[in-house]
């Protein structure tokens, strides 16, 4: 039904695509891989979108990419319809479960409080680190699971972990690494008790 309504199933997967991640940016070739569609007509809808403003892109590095224009009149309403339909929040964790199959990776490592992308996932050159994991970790584990992420992006990802209780002491100091990455651009994956708010002291 919502095909119908919106005249094509790649219009409509893109639209999940890119109002499940308002804050990442994709590539078209990235693009086609995640939602397996061929490249032409993922191309042609991506210049739809274009011309109605609903997306927006930027050249960067010889490679345009593409991501939710959050400045859309219709952002909220289009948010609300694919943001919610292809990313299912659970609750109780505050878990994303459009990236399942990184979210069920990142389970294999470890108990993890919170994950975040920014940095090259987002395109913010403003923060360190592309990855930042709250947790304990098998480290083994963290390894394969590091290696895996960059061959499937095909680039190196630089990140971070620390335990919950590191980062809970940094967050309260307003410790500049993590200050950097709550003011960053950034998907949020696994938050588990809303631990990357900053309180702003009385």
């Amino acid at each position: 039904m919502i095909e119908q309504l919106f005249g094509s199933k790649t219009r409509v997967k893109l639209l999940n695509l890119f109002y499940s991640n308002p804050n990442r940016a994709f590539y078209v070739r990235e693009i086609t891989r995640k939602i397996d569609e061929q490249i032409n007509s993922v191309r042609r809808e991506l210049a739809n979108l274009l011309n109605i403003g609903i997306i927006k892109s930027e050249n960067t590095n010889n490679r345009v990419y593409y991501e939710v224009n959050q400045e859309y009149e219709y952002f909220r309403p289009l948010q609300e319809i694919f943001g919610q339909s292809s990313a299912t929040i659970n609750k109780k964790d505050n878990i994303n479960q459009e990236d399942q199959p990184l979210l069920d990776s990142l389970k294999m490592i470890g108990n993890i409080k919170l994950a975040v992308l920014t940095g090259q996932f987002t395109r913010d050159s403003s923060v360190d680190i592309d990855f930042l994991i709250v947790g304990n970790v098998n480290h083994n584990a963290l390894d394969k699971f590091i290696n895996e992420l960059e061959k499937a992006e095909n680039k190196t990802i630089r990140y971070s972990v620390m335990s919950l209780e590191e980062f809970n002491y940094r967050k309260t100091v307003h410790d500049r690494f993590v200050v950097s990455v709550v003011n960053s651009k950034k998907q949020i994956i696994i938050d588990q008790d809303g631990i990357l708010t900053i309180q702003e002291n009385n």
